[in-house]
Protein backbone atom coordinates (compact mmCIF):
# COMPACT_ATOMS: atom_id res chain seq x y z
CA UNK A 1 0.00 0.00 0.00
CA UNK A 2 0.86 3.73 -0.79
CA UNK A 3 1.60 6.50 2.15
CA UNK A 4 -1.53 8.13 0.74
CA UNK A 5 -3.62 4.84 0.70
CA UNK A 6 -2.59 4.45 4.00
CA UNK A 7 -3.40 8.49 4.79
CA UNK A 8 -6.83 7.97 3.49
CA UNK A 9 -7.06 5.24 5.26
CA UNK A 10 -6.90 6.44 8.39
CA UNK A 11 -9.28 9.03 7.26
CA UNK A 12 -12.00 6.37 7.21
CA UNK A 13 -10.66 5.15 10.21
CA UNK A 14 -11.77 8.01 12.01
CA UNK A 15 -14.83 8.30 10.20
CA UNK A 16 -15.63 4.83 11.10
CA UNK A 17 -15.12 5.44 14.73
CA UNK A 18 -17.50 8.43 14.85
CA UNK A 19 -20.17 6.81 13.13
CA UNK A 20 -20.31 3.60 15.37
CA UNK A 21 -20.21 6.10 18.38
CA UNK A 22 -23.08 7.68 17.26
CA UNK A 23 -24.79 4.49 16.51
CA UNK A 24 -24.03 3.84 20.26
CA UNK A 25 -25.59 6.78 20.92
CA UNK A 26 -28.78 6.13 19.16
CA UNK A 27 -28.62 2.33 20.42
CA UNK A 28 -28.62 3.64 24.40
CA UNK A 29 -31.25 5.94 23.71
CA UNK A 30 -33.69 3.69 22.25
CA UNK A 31 -32.59 1.22 24.78
CA UNK A 32 -33.86 2.97 27.36
CA UNK A 33 -36.98 3.63 25.60
CA UNK A 34 -37.43 -0.26 24.40
CA UNK A 35 -36.25 -3.83 25.62
CA UNK A 36 -32.80 -4.10 24.08
CA UNK A 37 -33.27 -7.36 22.39
CA UNK A 38 -36.04 -5.29 20.19
CA UNK A 39 -34.02 -2.77 19.23
CA UNK A 40 -30.93 -5.49 17.80
CA UNK A 41 -33.29 -7.68 16.40
CA UNK A 42 -34.38 -4.44 14.19
CA UNK A 43 -30.74 -2.75 13.42
CA UNK A 44 -29.85 -6.65 12.18
CA UNK A 45 -32.54 -6.65 9.94
CA UNK A 46 -31.19 -3.97 8.11
CA UNK A 47 -27.40 -5.06 8.86
CA UNK A 48 -28.30 -8.37 7.10
CA UNK A 49 -30.36 -7.30 4.44
CA UNK A 50 -27.06 -4.91 3.31
CA UNK A 51 -24.74 -8.24 3.62
CA UNK A 52 -27.14 -10.44 1.19
CA UNK A 53 -27.24 -6.65 -1.25
CA UNK A 54 -23.59 -6.71 -1.16
CA UNK A 55 -22.84 -10.63 -0.93
CA UNK A 56 -25.15 -10.55 -4.26
CA UNK A 57 -23.08 -8.08 -6.28
CA UNK A 58 -19.62 -10.19 -5.63
CA UNK A 59 -18.23 -12.14 -8.26
CA UNK A 60 -19.94 -15.72 -8.67
CA UNK A 61 -23.13 -13.94 -6.48
CA UNK A 62 -24.36 -15.49 -2.96
CA UNK A 63 -23.81 -19.41 -4.13
CA UNK A 64 -19.85 -18.46 -4.17
CA UNK A 65 -20.51 -16.14 -0.80
CA UNK A 66 -21.58 -18.96 1.39
CA UNK A 67 -19.59 -21.48 0.73
CA UNK A 68 -17.50 -21.86 3.64
CA UNK A 69 -14.93 -24.40 5.08
CA UNK A 70 -16.43 -23.92 8.63
CA UNK A 71 -20.02 -23.53 8.84
CA UNK A 72 -20.25 -24.05 12.23
CA UNK A 73 -17.27 -21.82 13.70
CA UNK A 74 -19.37 -19.01 11.06
CA UNK A 75 -22.55 -19.49 12.94
CA UNK A 76 -20.78 -19.63 16.40
CA UNK A 77 -19.32 -16.15 15.16
CA UNK A 78 -22.45 -14.51 13.93
CA UNK A 79 -24.28 -15.60 17.12
CA UNK A 80 -21.55 -14.94 19.07
CA UNK A 81 -21.60 -10.86 17.57
CA UNK A 82 -25.31 -10.52 18.16
CA UNK A 83 -24.93 -11.46 21.50
CA UNK A 84 -22.32 -9.01 22.45
CA UNK A 85 -24.12 -6.43 20.90
CA UNK A 86 -26.96 -7.19 23.13
CA UNK A 87 -24.55 -7.38 26.01
CA UNK A 88 -22.83 -4.09 25.52
CA UNK A 89 -25.98 -1.87 24.63
CA UNK A 90 -27.68 -3.09 28.04
CA UNK A 91 -24.20 -1.97 29.51
CA UNK A 92 -24.83 1.75 27.85
CA UNK A 93 -28.35 2.06 29.71
CA UNK A 94 -26.91 0.91 32.81
CA UNK A 95 -23.18 2.55 33.09
CA UNK A 96 -22.98 5.07 29.89
CA UNK A 97 -21.41 5.20 26.84
CA UNK A 98 -18.40 6.49 28.64
CA UNK A 99 -17.57 4.27 30.99
CA UNK A 100 -18.95 0.83 29.46
CA UNK A 101 -16.03 2.44 26.62
CA UNK A 102 -13.29 2.63 29.14
CA UNK A 103 -13.86 -1.01 29.88
CA UNK A 104 -14.69 -2.21 26.38
CA UNK A 105 -11.78 -0.97 24.83
CA UNK A 106 -9.34 -3.63 26.75
CA UNK A 107 -11.01 -6.45 24.01
CA UNK A 108 -7.35 -6.23 22.20
CA UNK A 109 -5.56 -7.07 25.46
CA UNK A 110 -8.21 -10.20 25.74
CA UNK A 111 -7.34 -10.80 21.85
CA UNK A 112 -3.68 -11.00 22.85
CA UNK A 113 -3.78 -13.28 25.80
CA UNK A 114 -5.97 -15.62 24.23
CA UNK A 115 -4.25 -15.65 21.14
CA UNK A 116 -1.84 -18.23 22.02
CA UNK A 117 -3.89 -20.61 23.79
CA UNK A 118 -6.63 -20.71 20.91
CA UNK A 119 -4.55 -19.59 17.61
CA UNK A 120 -1.14 -21.06 18.77
CA UNK A 121 0.61 -17.72 17.93
CA UNK A 122 3.38 -16.75 20.31
CA UNK A 123 2.72 -14.24 22.74
CA UNK A 124 6.58 -12.56 24.25
CA UNK A 125 7.20 -11.50 27.63
CA UNK A 126 7.23 -7.90 26.31
CA UNK A 127 3.14 -8.23 25.22
CA UNK A 128 2.67 -10.36 28.58
CA UNK A 129 3.83 -7.40 30.76
CA UNK A 130 1.07 -5.21 28.29
CA UNK A 131 -1.63 -7.17 28.90
CA UNK A 132 -1.31 -6.94 32.35
CA UNK A 133 -0.30 -3.25 32.94
CA UNK A 134 -3.73 -3.20 30.60
CA UNK A 135 -6.01 -5.21 33.23
CA UNK A 136 -4.47 -3.01 36.10
CA UNK A 137 -5.85 -0.33 33.69
CA UNK A 138 -9.35 -2.11 33.96
CA UNK A 139 -9.14 -2.44 37.39
CA UNK A 140 -8.44 1.17 38.13
CA UNK A 141 -11.71 1.82 36.27
CA UNK A 142 -13.72 -0.68 38.43
CA UNK A 143 -12.67 -0.12 41.97
CA UNK A 144 -12.85 -3.14 43.38
CA UNK A 145 -12.38 -3.05 47.01
CA UNK A 146 -13.56 0.58 46.63
CA UNK A 147 -16.82 0.40 48.85
CA UNK A 148 -18.29 2.16 45.22
CA UNK A 149 -17.56 -1.19 42.96
CA UNK A 150 -21.10 -1.32 40.50
CA UNK A 151 -21.48 -5.17 39.61
CA UNK A 152 -23.21 -3.56 36.17
CA UNK A 153 -19.18 -2.64 35.66
CA UNK A 154 -18.77 -6.62 34.87
CA UNK A 155 -21.43 -6.57 31.91
CA UNK A 156 -19.07 -4.15 29.15
CA UNK A 157 -15.93 -6.55 30.59
CA UNK A 158 -18.07 -9.54 29.51
CA UNK A 159 -18.93 -8.28 26.28
CA UNK A 160 -15.30 -7.20 25.68
CA UNK A 161 -14.16 -10.69 26.07
CA UNK A 162 -17.35 -12.01 24.04
CA UNK A 163 -15.89 -9.50 20.95
CA UNK A 164 -12.15 -10.69 21.61
CA UNK A 165 -13.10 -14.50 21.34
CA UNK A 166 -15.54 -13.42 18.33
CA UNK A 167 -12.76 -11.95 16.95
CA UNK A 168 -9.98 -14.73 17.29
CA UNK A 169 -12.91 -17.33 15.66
CA UNK A 170 -12.71 -14.31 12.77
CA UNK A 171 -8.77 -14.68 12.73
CA UNK A 172 -8.83 -18.40 12.55
CA UNK A 173 -11.65 -18.98 9.30
CA UNK A 174 -10.27 -16.21 7.29
CA UNK A 175 -7.41 -19.28 6.70
CA UNK A 176 -9.83 -20.81 4.67
CA UNK A 177 -12.68 -18.12 4.21
CA UNK A 178 -13.25 -14.61 2.03
CA UNK A 179 -14.00 -11.74 4.66
CA UNK A 180 -17.02 -11.79 1.95
CA UNK A 181 -18.24 -14.49 3.60
CA UNK A 182 -17.41 -14.23 7.23
CA UNK A 183 -19.34 -10.85 6.43
CA UNK A 184 -22.15 -12.86 5.05
CA UNK A 185 -22.75 -15.15 8.06
CA UNK A 186 -21.96 -12.40 10.37
CA UNK A 187 -25.45 -10.78 9.13
CA UNK A 188 -27.17 -13.57 8.17
CA UNK A 189 -26.79 -15.90 11.61
CA UNK A 190 -26.67 -12.98 13.85
CA UNK A 191 -30.13 -11.69 12.24
CA UNK A 192 -31.42 -15.30 12.78
CA UNK A 193 -30.58 -15.54 16.22
CA UNK A 194 -31.87 -11.91 16.62
CA UNK A 195 -34.96 -12.51 15.59
CA UNK A 196 -35.63 -15.72 17.49
CA UNK A 197 -34.95 -13.59 20.58
CA UNK A 198 -36.69 -10.09 19.86
CA UNK A 199 -40.16 -11.07 18.17
CA UNK A 200 -40.73 -12.23 21.30
CA UNK A 201 -40.43 -8.84 22.63
CA UNK A 202 -42.32 -6.56 20.22
CA UNK A 203 -43.97 -3.85 21.09
CA UNK A 204 -45.24 -0.45 19.48
CA UNK A 205 -42.65 2.08 18.65
CA UNK A 206 -43.68 5.85 18.65
CA UNK A 207 -43.47 7.87 15.50
CA UNK A 208 -40.13 9.91 16.84
CA UNK A 209 -38.26 6.91 17.60
CA UNK A 210 -39.03 5.13 14.06
CA UNK A 211 -36.62 7.90 13.10
CA UNK A 212 -34.31 7.16 15.91
CA UNK A 213 -34.33 3.38 14.83
CA UNK A 214 -33.81 4.28 11.23
CA UNK A 215 -30.94 6.71 11.97
CA UNK A 216 -29.77 3.76 13.73
CA UNK A 217 -30.18 1.30 11.00
CA UNK A 218 -28.29 3.60 8.58
CA UNK A 219 -25.42 4.13 10.90
CA UNK A 220 -25.20 0.42 11.30
CA UNK A 221 -24.73 -0.05 7.33
CA UNK A 222 -22.93 2.89 6.72
CA UNK A 223 -20.35 2.06 9.53
CA UNK A 224 -19.48 -1.23 8.42
CA UNK A 225 -19.75 0.27 4.28
CA UNK A 226 -16.95 2.62 5.62
CA UNK A 227 -15.02 0.04 7.53
CA UNK A 228 -14.58 -2.13 4.23
CA UNK A 229 -13.59 0.78 2.36
CA UNK A 230 -11.06 1.56 5.08
CA UNK A 231 -9.40 -1.63 4.22
CA UNK A 232 -9.46 -1.61 0.67
CA UNK A 233 -7.42 1.45 0.91
CA UNK A 234 -5.09 0.81 3.62
CA UNK A 235 -3.29 -1.25 5.95
CA UNK A 236 -4.53 -3.06 8.59
CA UNK A 237 -1.41 -2.64 11.13
CA UNK A 238 -2.05 1.19 10.04
CA UNK A 239 -5.14 2.51 10.65
CA UNK A 240 -5.93 -0.30 13.59
CA UNK A 241 -4.31 2.21 16.60
CA UNK A 242 -6.96 4.78 15.50
CA UNK A 243 -9.96 2.38 16.21
CA UNK A 244 -9.42 3.55 19.82
CA UNK A 245 -10.70 7.00 18.81
CA UNK A 246 -14.49 5.57 19.41
CA UNK A 247 -13.30 5.69 23.10
CA UNK A 248 -13.25 9.54 23.61
CA UNK A 249 -15.71 10.17 20.43
CA UNK A 250 -18.56 8.15 22.53
CA UNK A 251 -16.95 9.80 25.66
CA UNK A 252 -17.51 13.21 24.11
CA UNK A 253 -21.45 11.90 23.39
CA UNK A 254 -21.98 10.70 26.07
CA UNK A 255 -21.39 13.67 28.16
CA UNK A 256 -22.71 15.81 25.56
CA UNK A 257 -26.29 14.26 25.13
CA UNK A 258 -26.26 12.19 28.07
CA UNK A 259 -25.12 14.53 30.93
CA UNK A 260 -22.41 11.81 31.64
CA UNK A 261 -19.21 12.69 33.73
CA UNK A 262 -15.68 11.61 33.32
CA UNK A 263 -14.41 10.40 36.47
CA UNK A 264 -11.23 10.76 37.82
CA UNK A 265 -10.27 6.73 37.54
CA UNK A 266 -11.99 5.95 34.60
CA UNK A 267 -9.99 8.71 32.78
CA UNK A 268 -6.71 7.52 33.97
CA UNK A 269 -7.47 4.08 33.95
CA UNK A 270 -8.52 3.96 30.06
CA UNK A 271 -5.15 5.79 29.10
CA UNK A 272 -3.48 3.11 30.83
CA UNK A 273 -5.71 0.43 29.09
CA UNK A 274 -5.29 2.11 25.43
CA UNK A 275 -1.60 2.87 25.98
CA UNK A 276 -1.33 -1.12 26.39
CA UNK A 277 -3.59 -1.68 23.66
CA UNK A 278 -1.52 0.51 21.25
CA UNK A 279 2.24 -1.06 22.44
CA UNK A 280 0.64 -4.78 21.69
CA UNK A 281 -0.52 -3.79 18.75
CA UNK A 282 3.20 -2.50 17.96
CA UNK A 283 4.77 -5.58 19.25
CA UNK A 284 2.64 -7.54 16.87
CA UNK A 285 3.46 -5.46 13.84
CA UNK A 286 7.14 -5.95 14.53
CA UNK A 287 7.16 -9.38 15.22
CA UNK A 288 4.86 -10.05 11.67
CA UNK A 289 7.92 -7.56 9.81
Amino acid sequence: MSGSNNRLGILLMIATTFVFAMQDGISRHLASEYNVYLVVMIRYWFFAAFVVALSARRTGGLKTVIATKHPVLQCIRGALLALEIVVTVLAFTLLGLTETHAIFICYPLIIAALSGPILGETVGWRRWSAIGIGMVGVLIILQPGFGVFSPAAVIPLVGALMFAVYGLLTRYVAAKDSSATSFFYTGTVGMVVMTSIGIWYWEPISGPNWIWMIALCISGVLGHWLLIKTYEYAEASAVQPFAYLQLPFAAALGMLAFGETLRTNVAIGAVIVVGAGLFTLWRERQSQA
